[in-house]
């Protein structure tokens, strides 16, 4: 369990000790859904869209069973939301780094984390012209909320993940990235936009109130 020291989160668990976070947003979004999931799916190669501390990465390498390449795409700038709440970006990236190593360090797998720094359209574009098509068992889209942003990243990611992979979008409903309860302000209408145009090609399998997860069902 997580035990609070000042305004850090350390994780205390004997797979996450020695972690440090600012914030436990996976652990209250993410982590109930990935229990049921991850042992299921037990992903090889994955990309994540936005990896701030490192919390979904180092999950992923804690509950691996084989080993695991781990791609992460952030420009370690921030968001709308972490400007104004004047985040000090440069300590989440050292966070990422830190994090990240240590827990690979401790996996008894082989563990391989590639980070792209950089805007994700960017970065996708590039994955996508370097022979990663169909390439990932999971994409994890977690960059900018805003929903034209989402609905660009699940695109561009689209072309990446392998038939039968899964594609997991995070904070579904949350409205914050603009600062105001405005639907362009949430992944949301990027997420429903996006799996309305893939319909055939995608199928939704979970979609509880944060995290939304869909399998891939043709090229």
């Amino acid at each position: 369990m997580a035990a609070v020291t000042g305004v850090f989160i350390q994780m205390a668990d004997d797979n996450n000790g020695g972690l440090t976070f600012s914030n436990n947003w996976f652990e209250i979004s993410a982590k109930l859904v990935w229990d049921g999931l991850i042992p299921r799916i037990k992903p090889a190669s994955v990309l994540e869209v936005g990896s701030f501390e490192g919390a979904s990465a180092c999950y992923l390498i804690n509950h691996c069973e084989a080993d695991l390449e781990l791609h992460c795409i952030d420009t370690w700038e921030g968001g709308a939301e972490h400007k104004r709440a004047d985040v000090d970006m440069t300590a989440v990236e050292y966070r990422f780094h830190e994090n990240t190593s240590l827990a690979a360090r401790r996996s008894p797998h082989r563990i391989e984390i590639i980070p792209h720094k950089g805007r994700s359209n960017d970065k996708l574009a590039a994955l996508i012209t370097s022979g990663f098509r169909e390439y990932f068992d999971m994409i994890y889209i977690d960059g900018s909320h805003f929903a034209h942003d989402v609905l660009s990243d699940g695109c561009m990611a689209f072309p990446l993940l392998r038939v039968g992979g899964h594609m997991l979008f995070d904070d579904y409903l949350w409205l914050g990235a603009g600062g105001a309860a405005d639907p362009m302000n949430g992944p949301k209408l990027g997420v429903d936009a996006f799996l309305n145009v893939f319909y055939h090609k995608m199928r939704l399998i979970w979609s509880p109130n944060a995290q939304v997860v869909a399998r891939k069902l043709a090229a």
